[in-house]
């Protein structure tokens, strides 16, 4: 079982990893990280895991077997596009949904910044939409789709409320992402604090810790998060931790057109755990093929089965 003490290192390790990517790691940065990794030999192990990871998948990519594709004749290729015309109607019906009651949103692969009346800032991830209601005693905006960051301007007289599965996260003068996985909202906070009610119950999340809740369940108690995995895809990384791979294929679906689908429950419930690139869906997509030695059957450009 994971401590919070081994979740914090591993969170420590991915920051770490994530400056050093991008190519932050310069001067006075570059010597505190060589001060963290000589401060404990935990330290130097938890970030060769997170380094050599991706290493060896980049590595041994192109000796992978290649993608299945269903013969594209007779009996097969027709149900194969009537399943993925019926998919994808099923997907435009939902978005319809969300488009209508929006208002603002991004398309797949989109990013975009929106002032709110308050001047509060709300950036909204591909794939995401938010409606907003303010009232003269209360600020709500209700996350409809996908992942957003907040960041919210004070007024004392009008609290500011994100809705999201259920629940509520209300903002104590602070900058925080929420998340929609399915049924579940992923709360992590950057600066200050929020309060999330669910369930009939309240938690208080401060600066550098995250949660989540679904629906008429309290939210679970609160976890150490590294300041860079906090709202990473502002900055075009996609950080998971210890995810079901349905909730990671949702996220991947928001940066590339098409559906990935498990072929078993059992599958979409494998754990995964790593850093990706936004820009790059496709690529990720094969890296975590990879390493939970899944197989993929492409029906078409825009519909993927993954099974094992």
């Amino acid at each position: 079982m994971t401590t919070d003490d081994d979740g914090a290192l591993h969170a420590a390790a991915i920051e770490w990893w994530v400056r050093e990517t991008a190519g932050e790691l310069v001067g006075e940065a570059r010597a505190e990280f060589g001060a963290w990794l000589a401060a404990d030999p935990a330290h130097a192990r938890a970030y060769a895991d997170i380094a050599g990871m991706f290493a060896q998948a980049r590595e041994l990519r192109p000796a992978r077997r290649p993608q299945r594709r269903l013969a594209r004749s007779g009996r097969a290729a027709a149900w194969g596009g009537l399943l993925a015309a019926c998919v994808a109607l099923l997907v435009w019906i939902g978005d319809l949904a969300i488009v209508l009651r929006a208002d603002h949103r991004t398309g797949v692969g989109q990013r975009r910044t929106a002032i709110l009346a308050d001047g509060s800032r709300v950036e909204l991830d591909g794939g995401s939409a938010i409606a907003v209601r303010f009232e003269p005693g209360r600020r709500q905006v209700t996350l409809l789709a996908g992942e957003a960051w907040f960041e919210v301007a004070p007024d004392t007289a009008r609290p500011f409320v994100v809705e999201a599965a259920g629940g509520t996260v209300t903002a104590l003068g602070t900058a925080f992402d929420v998340a929609l996985d399915g049924n579940e909202a992923r709360v992590a906070v950057g600066e200050h604090a929020v309060a999330v009610a669910s369930g009939g119950a309240r938690l208080v999340v401060e600066a550098g810790r995250q949660t989540a809740f679904e629906a008429d369940a309290p939210a679970r108690g609160t976890a150490s998060v590294a300041g860079e995995a906090i709202g990473a895809w502002r900055r075009g990384a996609l950080i998971v931790e210890d995810r079901p791979l349905g909730d990671v294929l949702t996220t991947l679906g928001r940066h590339r057109q098409g559906l990935v689908l498990c072929l078993r429950a059992a599958t979409c419930a494998r754990r995964v755990s790593g850093v990706f690139s936004a820009a790059e869906p496709l690529t990720a997509l094969r890296e975590i093929e990879f390493f939970l030695g899944l197989h993929a059957i492409q029906l078409t450009d825009y519909l993927i089965f993954l099974t094992e």
